[in-house]
């Protein structure tokens, strides 16, 4: 029999037992992956997003028991939305012999990096759709591509409601140019005979006005404009049209897509302003029971730590759960080859964005049926989807 002494001391060393293991789940180092982010700079809005996902990525995977029982922790380095640094951070980590890390977030900086982990012992998950990565190498792109999906069903959703005529505006940077390529490409398909470019302009990032090539786009009689540019070099857009006194309907690269630009130049949207967008900003059209379970868990977690889901942090967390999921099959130490190995035979994976399929669309995962167009509603101060996956209107 018991004692009421013997059973109270019995209770007091199963609680401090449960205490001692609830404290030390997690008493391992931590698994720690750099990523490259412009927290600063003109694309500081692109890296708050980008550190929200990062931060709801590690909820998801640690409240699941991490890497092996070890927590992972995404170290965020500041770019500063300079390439040159965005080099001197990633030589600084392949040097250190890391096995893959995430970034950048720019077209220009990704194309710098990636002659760097041409020849392996580093893996690069860059966050820009803006680049090409040649297939079997070790550099991995988000998003759908803008050349073969993103903008092809844009232009689709236009043209497919009779708008033919389109002015476009890029930037000179690598972003502005993998865009407007997108853009002629687009245009070239069969499919979209009888559909014109009517003016193409260009701008540096660094111009404070583009008067000059909106008033050529005013003279081109053009139906709607695409603004191939994101962060500030966007406002100088949307300022010298306003200005200008242009009132076309805009598409513009998901770049733009966060709650904090909206608001930030609320004054100078046009009426209607549209973007290529993805699962984690278009809830409603989700059918697939895993790609809507997955991203309720986006919703939940990111509100849960105080922030608004949207596009942007997305960006992040799609890698990070991919990357998460590499190393928990293949251990914490895993080589870069068997990290790329694995990533490019992922099929069936569900995120925020897409459910990926790495063998069907090489380096992304995913391809132009991810692509809804969505447009930009004030009132409701969301997007909201006009178009079908692939960009055939509703």
């Amino acid at each position: 029999m018991t004692t009421p002494r013997l059973f109270c001391a019995a209770l007091a060393m199963a609680v401090a037992t449960l205490t001692l293991s609830a404290s030390t789940a997690f008493a391992a180092d931590p698994v720690e992956v750099d990523v490259l982010l412009p927290m600063t700079g003109f694309g500081g809005f692109i890296g708050k997003g980008a550190s929200e996902g990062l931060t709801a990525a590690e909820t998801v995977v640690n409240k699941s028991g991490g890497i092996g029982g070890r927590p992972i922790k995404f170290i965020i380095h500041d770019d500063e939305s300079n390439p040159q640094i965005a080099v001197q951070l990633a030589s600084d980590i392949i040097a250190r012999k890391k096995a893959v890390f995430i970034g950048a977030a720019f077209a220009s900086q990704c194309n710098a990096i990636s002659p760097l982990v041409k020849d392996g012992g580093t893996v690069v998950y860059c966050l820009t759709p803006g680049v090409q990565p040649p297939v079997g190498s070790y550099v991995f792109s988000i998003d759908p591509a803008n050349m073969d999906a993103q903008l092809p069903a844009c232009v689709r959703y236009f043209r497919q409601r009779g708008i033919t005529r389109v002015a476009m505006i890029a930037s000179t940077d690598a972003s502005g140019q993998d865009g407007e390529r997108a853009i002629v490409g687009a245009f070239a398909l069969p499919e979209n005979a009888g559909a014109t470019i009517v003016d193409r302009e260009h701008f540096s990032i660094t111009d404070i006005s583009v008067a000059a090539q909106m008033a050529s786009i005013k003279a081109s009689n053009a139906q709607v404009l695409i603004a191939i540019t994101s962060g500030t070099p966007f406002a100088t857009v949307l300022r010298d049209a306003q200005t200008s006194g242009i009132n076309l309907p805009v598409l513009t690269t998901n770049a733009n897509m966060t709650f904090a630009q909206m608001a930030q130049y609320s004054q100078l949207l046009p009426t209607e302003l549209y973007f290529p967008g993805f699962a984690s900003v278009t809830p409603t059209q989700i059918v697939d029971p895993r790609l809507r379970a997955s991203v309720q868990e986006y919703d939940r977690t990111l509100t849960a730590q105080g922030a608004k889901p949207e596009y942007m942090q997305s960006t992040s967390y799609d890698p990070a759960l991919i990357i998460a999921s590499a190393l928990r099959k293949l251990g914490p130490n895993a080589s870069a080859s068997a990290i790329r190995d694995y990533i490019a035979q992922l099929r069936g994976f569900p995120a925020a964005t897409g459910i990926y399929d790495f063998p069907t669309y090489p380096q992304r995962g995913l391809g132009q049926s991810s692509v809804i167009v969505v447009r930009w509603d004030r009132a409701k101060n969301g997007w909201v989807a006009v178009s079908k996956p692939g960009g055939a209107p509703l």
